[in-house]
């Protein structure tokens, strides 16, 4: 850590010395200099305003204790107890990172009446399971959730926590790790452990051009969010192992300003992440009324339409068909590239996938790097050779 430190009584000319900063670092206030966020540690105002004006400061941190931490827990996100399969796939990810260090798996779930309900955790081979089971908690309110998140990391010190990119999970997690004063890393691609504790977490940055790896070696716990159908999910057990801890805390810490007035449920909705089969239309698509062609091989496959980023912002499909980091991630047993250039932020949201087919005219496209089979020619020529076939094996 390091800061800069403003000797007032050292500068004449504070609108001088301000204008030393190139990035609006520097203002003044009540007749004082002040450091913004805006400063960049470039050390200019050290170098060229006068001696002892400015002065850079390494601070020393005090690193955590590792020893004091352990265990790989996973916050279990559930709705009226049931869980989240994102919950499964982290799981799977929180054994495989803790038989590296030698530490236990736990879980931490909260919610009302789930007693019941967090048994099928136990088919999953967890060591401990914390329960909170309170009627405040019936609801998601950021206040109590995040008051029984932290009585459980104070309690029981989990050296790394994973949670999933849900709804829940994206105001949560940010908040705890606020009031912990620790790392958060969101939507993290790949999870590693290192021998001395340290999670290795890694996402995509600056617009997916670069995979950025992230540590957080002095602080405790580490904190991950991960989306789903990023990680795999072990399988189910039939015999139960692990142990339920029914936990307590102050009524206090439960209350909350927010209250749920009223409950509407939505219509069922069909999901790309659940889909078996998607038809993925990108810029090779020419005009809008093109996708009902793609839409047709859907539906021939039994599986949905889903599209990248310019077909979303130009408005021919919703935004939640969209697949890529500013979209939804995917991992169904077939996916048909159907134009798709196969830039890094789409590829990121589908690379996953069981069996890949892209169709591009362009052969040096990059999708081709991560396809199973590769088709080099015109989707309009190619697209309704595979409709004409799928009919007619179905007429056969």
């Amino acid at each position: 850590m390091a800061k800069l430190i403003i000797n007032q009584s050292k500068i004449d000319n504070i609108k001088e010395f301000i204008s030393i900063c190139p990035f609006g670092a520097l203002e003044e206030a009540e007749g004082e200099v002040r450091v913004n966020a805006a400063c960049k540690m470039c050390k200019l105002c050290v170098k060229k305003g006068p001696e002892g004006a400015a002065t850079y400061v390494e601070e020393k941190v005090v690193a955590v204790d590792k020893s004091l931490w352990k265990g790989i827990a996973v916050y279990v996100d559930h709705i009226d107890g049931d869980i989240h399969p994102v919950t499964y796939e982290l799981i799977g990810k929180a054994k495989e990172l803790a038989s590296k260090i030698h530490h236990p798996v736990y879980a931490i779930m909260m919610g009302s009446n789930i007693k019941e309900k967090c048994k099928e955790l136990l088919h999953y081979g967890i060591d401990k399971i914390f329960v909170y089971d309170f009627k405040e908690l019936d609801r998601f309110k950021i206040e109590p959730y995040t008051a029984v998140f932290k009585d459980f990391i104070e309690n029981i010190k989990p050296t790394a926590i994973l949670v999933g990119a849900t709804t829940v999970g994206r105001q949560l997690a940010p908040r705890v790790a606020a009031r912990l004063q620790t790392g958060l890393t969101a939507d993290c691609t790949i999870l590693d452990m290192n021998e001395d504790t340290d999670l290795i977490q890694i996402r995509p940055a600056f617009g997916g051009n670069i995979m950025a790896q992230i540590l957080t070696p002095n602080h405790r716990p580490q904190m991950a969010t991960v989306r789903y159908k990023v990680m795999d999910a072990p399988k189910r057990k039939k015999e139960e192992s692990g142990e339920i801890l029914f936990c307590n805390i102050d009524s206090k810490l439960l209350k909350t300003n927010v209250v749920v007035l009223d409950i509407i449920k939505k219509e069922k909705e069909e999901f790309i992440e659940g889909a078996d089969v998607l038809v993925v239309a990108g810029r090779g698509v020419k005009k809008e009324e093109d996708i009902a062609m793609l839409e047709e091989l859907a539906d021939l496959l039994g599986g949905q339409i889903a599209c990248t980023r310019p077909m979303a912002e130009a408005g021919w499909m919703e935004a939640k068909r969209q697949i890529g980091l500013s979209g939804r991630t995917v991992r169904p047993k077939l996916i048909i590239t159907c134009g798709v250039s196969g830039a890094i932020q789409f590829v990121a949201g589908m690379n996953h996938s069981e069996h890949i087919i892209a169709i591009n005219k362009d052969e040096k496209a990059p999708i081709f790097k991560v396809a199973n089979d590769c088709l080099v020619g015109d989707l309009y020529e190619i697209i309704p050779e595979l409709i004409d076939k799928l009919k007619a094996n179905k007429g056969a």
